[in-house]
């Protein structure tokens, strides 16, 4: 997938350069910390296919944001069970979509709380397998974004071992705060929920 940040972004943000594979490097792993954290991708990806789990009235897809346009359509299918019917649902017939939200609609014109063909189910709840296949993510990588990942970056180019402190008989230095910081978990998930760029972990069944 691609790097959430460029090399020449990379070195303008550090007082030395790196050579091509020390940035590809840095920037792989960062990019890479970075994604796992969030639970995004963030580069856009065109007509993935996944399946979820449903059971519930909203169907939240795991990538934002969803894109749907002529080139882009948004195919929904509950999975029949057990040899039953597939069903495709039709926005604004089925459901409506709000965000990366598919809500599962009350047909007004049902006498009963059960659906009839293809099953007999509770109205208002998708099926319990949902395939989804949908377009996502930025054509062009969010700022904040695209800073976390040089800050993550940085900090493994210039102190790999997350030390606070590195001394000889001939030489000493002290590193930021702010840079031990950069490349821990807590403080990488901190700064994406912030910023409204980290998916919770239990926001998708």
């Amino acid at each position: 997938m691609d790097l959430l940040a460029t090399h020449d972004q990379l070195n303008d943000s550090l007082p030395f350069p790196l050579d091509e594979a020390q940035a590809e490097l840095a920037l792989t792993v960062a990019s890479g910390m970075v994604r796992a954290i969030a639970r995004q991708t963030f580069s856009f990806v065109p007509q993935e296919t996944v399946i979820l789990s449903g059971d519930e009235r909203i169907l939240t897809l795991p990538q934002r944001p969803l894109v749907v346009d002529v080139g882009n359509p948004l195919t929904v299918v509950e999975l029949g069970d057990f040899g039953d019917i597939d069903y495709m649902a039709v926005e604004d017939r089925d459901y409506t979509r709000l965000g990366n939200e598919l809500t599962r609609g009350y047909a007004s014109w049902y006498t009963t709380r059960l659906q009839g063909w293809p099953r007999r189910r509770v109205l208002g709840v998708w099926a319990p397998r949902v395939q989804v296949t949908y377009s996502h993510g930025e054509q062009v990588i969010p700022g904040e974004v695209v800073g976390e990942v040089l800050n993550v970056a940085k900090a493994l180019c210039t102190n790999p071992t997350g030390l606070r402190a590195f001394t000889t008989p001939e030489y000493s230095e002290t590193y930021a705060t702010e840079m031990l910081g950069a490349t821990t978990v807590d403080g990488i998930r901190s700064r994406l929920s912030v910023m409204g760029h980290r998916r919770g972990a239990f926001s998708v069944g």
